[in-house]
């Protein structure tokens, strides 16, 4: 909105700060400080309502970690839509509204926030851990994740230097290789939104575990974003230029502020968990922002950790199934550290720096060419 407001009148000289809104720097600030007002502003009140209104609060695994039986018990949840609600008014308050990049994210992350917001919903109703259908959310995932990459297909501007971009593969080290997929870029997409979502859903188990990974791939995607979208950037270089895909750099900006807002309640012990509610439109978000930039590989490297944590339980259940015993003593993969005797907080803050180490390496790949 107050871009528009600068290209109204952000050349008028009765009203000169109106120039500072057409960097993308300065409105990536602006959003991440405005999410994290919004987030933090309606914490408390949000909060004390959802403890009046869901009573017993999220329902806790039987077979989990004993502890959490006991400590987490009564904890309400949803409080993805205070992350939702910071994350997505800063964007709209400070990005250019008229870019397809901003939209297609905005698409995925409210569509997998309505989506993880009834599974939440069903779960507190029934007081079980079990919520939709999950092959009846993988449907719907899906279906969004197409829908938002078929508007940056047919939409976005095509990059001049290669306009098979769009629908294309890339791999980091390598600027000139890249697989057009034409059309079926669309199932490889959906693939990576839909995985990047689930990802970050198993990783959400225990407090602040899932906030702060996501935080940091929003702030390397942020980088990634503006780099590619800057043309002299991203020829010197040498990685794949995306005209218009720099917005995203102010989405990434509330991500990241939203997250912040989120983890003065969210800290351990928790005050409110995110949910399904928060944890598939984060992830969502994070997948859409890896294929809207092209750098949808690198995402293997920057949420090595998602990746881990989801890789642990489709391992888990594949070898239990087929021999009826269990690699992991519990998956997904922080709940076997626990069973080994590692601490809360010692799990959740050794993850947050392997995160750091993942996103640096996955930064890296933007030199090595």
């Amino acid at each position: 909105m107050f871009y528009w407001l600068y290209q109204q009148f952000g050349a008028s000289e009765y009203v000169p700060v109106l120039n500072l809104l057409k960097y993308q720097t300065f409105r990536t600030g602006m959003a991440l400080f405005t999410a994290q007002l919004i987030v933090v502003a309606m914490g408390s009140r949000f909060i004390r309502w959802m403890k009046a209104k869901q009573g017993k609060g999220q329902p806790i695994r039987a077979e989990g970690i004993e502890r959490h039986i006991i400590e987490k018990a009564g904890t309400p949840t949803m409080g993805g839509v205070m992350i939702l609600a910071g994350l997505l008014g800063g964007t709209l308050l400070w990005a250019d509204l008229s870019n397809v990049y901003v939209w297609a994210v905005v698409i995925v992350t409210a569509g997998y926030g309505l989506l993880g917001f009834l599974d939440d919903y069903a779960k507190v109703t029934k007081q079980t851990t079990a919520g939709i259908s999950s092959s009846l959310r993988l449907v719907l995932e899906a279906l969004i994740a197409m829908a938002a990459v078929s508007l940056i297909i047919l939409f976005a501007q095509k990059p001049p230097e290669s306009p098979e971009l769009l629908t294309s593969v890339t791999f980091p080290v390598f600027k000139q290789v890249f697989l057009d997929l034409n059309w079926f870029y669309l199932l490889f997409g959906a693939f990576i939104i839909v995985g990047a979502a689930n990802a970050v859903n198993f990783t959400d188990g225990l407090d602040g575990l899932a906030t702060v990974p996501v935080m940091i791939a929003g702030a390397a995607y942020g980088v990634i974003a503006y780099l590619v979208g800057n043309y002299v950037f991203s020829n010197y270089l040498q990685v794949h230029f995306v005209p218009g895909v720099g917005e995203i750099a102010i989405f990434c900006g509330a991500l990241i502020g939203s997250g912040l807002g989120f983890l003065w309640y969210n800290a351990p012990p928790a005050k409110i968990f995110m949910g399904d509610t928060g944890a598939l439109a984060l992830g969502g978000a994070v997948g859409a922002i890896a294929v809207s930039t092209r750098h949808e590989i690198v995402l293997a490297i920057i949420g090595g950790l998602f990746v881990a944590e989801l890789l642990s339980v489709v391992i888990q259940v594949a070898w239990f199934k087929k021999t009826g015993r269990r690699i992991f003593l519990m998956a997904p993969i922080h709940h076997h550290f626990e069973k080994l005797g590692w601490s809360e907080s010692t799990v959740v803050i050794r993850f947050w720096i392997v995160s750091i180490m993942l996103a640096l390496m996955g930064l890296a790949t933007l030199k090595l060419r």
